[in-house]
């Protein structure tokens, strides 16, 4: 629960005794001829936007002891207004209850749906191997549906026998038809990856997956990377962002391929995947994928976030603690909830380890 949520709560808490405190002095400042005895009624109607029945009926039942104790004070006992205070606050205090009992229902359904979202994210989103042959691996997943927990954003790193391939995707569309296409798109690679011997076959499987799962014009936008130990680079771009390449040397380029191709799933259309794009990857070089809900992240004033420009924070020597801190800075830039969910997996070609001398 973030600091600003904890306030609300804290406020929320306070408001059934500030309100029942504030009808009560002011009935004791203007006397009875106002009538501000069954306002007293909102002390429960309050009490129900937090904790539990016990709370609510406590504070009905001192709702109900301040206003025999007012129309004592007010030699009001027994009127028609007294009476009818009294009932405003029973009635009240007794909706209030039922509303606490709805309330505290409906919050156990939304932890147990967050349960379950959380053990569906480890099944379909499961951490990446921190080494992954002679790479150093973190990923970094935040949802704009802060209950949801999960989206369609995807990523999968596996190591094969000769290379490590790696998948970047974003699914079109929300809720639960984009997870399950993100799902089918996770099983395929995972599968593909180790069996197929070029990046070319493992986006065919892909592609036939998806086509027999989408209709119309849904699709994947994705990027598949494999990286072998000679220091080089394959990438397949389908629409998807370019990642940045972060040598070791500082300079920072985009791997952008030499032609346009469409996303994963539209293959039903006849058209042509992209072509192979090679880059050199180093000892030292890092490659940091990512979906378009990083980039495009807004501030309040509607700038969007500078991913190149802010690519320094990824200088830590621990992977994990770099993709972090470009986390947190991104959060920092929008300064509210995230409009899309935001993933991103860095890739860091590890230093040889050193020989030693006969």
């Amino acid at each position: 629960m973030t600091a600003v949520n904890r306030r609300t709560q804290r406020l929320m808490g306070a408001l059934p005794l500030a309100s029942l405190g504030i009808v009560t002095a002011v009935d004791l400042l203007t006397g009875p001829g106002l009538g501000y005895l069954s306002l007293l009624a909102v002390g429960p109607a309050f009490a129900s936007l937090v904790g539990g029945i016990r709370r609510t009926v406590l504070i009905g039942v001192l709702a109900l002891v301040l206003s025999v104790v007012l129309a004592l004070y007010d030699g009001v006992l027994g009127d028609p207004q007294s009476n009818m205070s009294l009932i405003s606050i029973l009635g009240v205090t007794a909706a209030a209850i039922l509303a606490t009992a709805g309330r505290q229902r409906s919050e156990r359904e939304l932890a147990t749906v967050r349960s379950v979202a959380e053990v569906a994210q480890r099944v379909l989103l499961r951490p990446v191997p921190r080494r992954a042959g002679h790479l150093r691996a973190a990923v970094s997943y935040t949802s704009a549906n802060a209950e949801a927990r999960i989206g369609g954003d995807l990523y999968e790193v596996v190591t094969g026998p000769a290379s490590v391939r790696a998948i970047v995707g974003d699914v079109q569309g929300k809720g639960l038809e984009a997870v399950e296409t993100a799902a089918l798109v996770l099983g395929a690679f995972r599968e593909a990856a180790h069996d197929e011997p070029d990046l070319r076959g493992v986006s065919g499987r892909l592609e036939k997956a998806l086509n027999r799962r989408l209709s119309g014009e849904e699709f994947v936008t994705a990027i598949l990377v494999e990286a072998d130990p000679g220091g080089k680079l394959t990438l397949l771009n389908y629409g998807h962002p370019p990642p940045l390449i972060l040598h070791a040397n500082g300079a920072i380029t985009l791997a952008e391929p030499d032609d346009t191709a469409p996303p994963l799933g539209l293959a039903t259309f006849g058209v042509e995947g992209p072509s192979p794009h090679q880059v050199a990857f180093r000892p030292g070089d890092q490659i940091l994928l990512y979906t378009d809900g990083v980039i495009e992240a807004r501030d309040r004033a509607g700038r969007f976030y500078p991913l190149a420009e802010r690519a320094f924070l990824l200088k830590d020597d621990d992977p994990e603690a770099a993709l972090e801190a470009l986390r947190r800075d991104l959060v920092h830039h929008v300064d509210a909830p995230l409009h899309d969910d935001a993933a991103m997996l860095l890739l860091r070609s590890r230093e040889p380890s050193p020989t030693s001398a006969d």
